[in-house]
């Protein structure tokens, strides 16, 4: 199932934001030594999705997924466990995280999916 965005504005649905996530991840340096049986890509768009289905824990996450529906909306191969997450998650600098998430915020702001979301002052 996909989002539909308005005519005019397919840059702006779900499944072109999430690909625009997904391949922002790829470029991301993979540092672990060794053969990984999950890509950093796998490890970071999972997080995304835990995050994006607004779960409260892992936990949750793991129970509220359903099968295949990772694999269709965010394109996830392979899901990590919450252990294996946390350490991967945590040797991934923020620093090569801020260039994606700004371009995407960009990307909303011209195509001006955010302006019912300003708050008084005008900014987001």
């Amino acid at each position: 199932m996909s989002i539909v965005a308005p005519k005019g504005r397919k840059h702006l649905s779900a499944d072109a934001l999430f690909g625009l996530v997904r391949s922002g991840f790829a470029t991301i340096p993979d540092d672990r030594l060794g053969d990984t049986d999950i890509s950093l890509t796998d490890v970071l768009m999972s997080a995304f999705a835990m995050f994006s289905l607004k779960s409260p824990s892992r936990l949750a996450f793991d129970k509220e997924r359903t099968a295949g529906n990772l694999e269709t909306i965010d394109g996830i191969e392979h899901v990590p466990g919450d252990t294996y997450m946390r350490e991967i998650l945590d040797a991934v600098s923020p620093e090569w995280l801020r260039p994606l998430f700004t371009s995407i915020f960009r990307q909303l702001q011209r195509g001006k999916a955010l302006e019912g979301m300003a708050f008084l002052d005008g900014s987001y």
